[in-house]
């Protein structure tokens, strides 16, 4: 999973025509740390896309512009637009995660 650093970097990675999905987390946070330890199963599954991490702490007014209210959040992006938003409370195991992605994805 790469990670974005800046907010040009982001804005640049979501105008993609094919659907990429990035990870929003922080270093501080309990269950982005329990999501690290499965992440890579659904990756697996989902490798014909890309897949990208930012810090929301690091990369300040992102979380706030794509309304992530907690963390970890998997968001969808494709051409500059937000198509799909699991929000934290849904991220918490890997059935729930692939689910999410297989709805959005196909």
């Amino acid at each position: 999973m790469q990670s974005i650093n800046t907010e040009a970097e982001f804005q640049e990675i979501i105008q993609s025509e094919k659907p990429v999905i990035i990870k929003f987390f922080a270093d501080w946070c309990p269950d982005c740390k329990r999501m690290d330890m499965f992440i890579g199963e659904v990756m697996e599954e989902f490798e014909n896309y890309d897949w990208y991490e930012v810090n929301s702490d690091e990369v300040s007014g992102l979380a706030e512009k794509y309304e992530v209210m907690g963390i970890p959040s998997i968001l969808l992006f494709q051409n500059g637009e937000k198509i799909a938003h699991q929000h934290s409370a849904y991220t918490k195991t890997p059935d729930s995660v692939i689910e999410f992605l297989k709805q959005q994805l196909g």
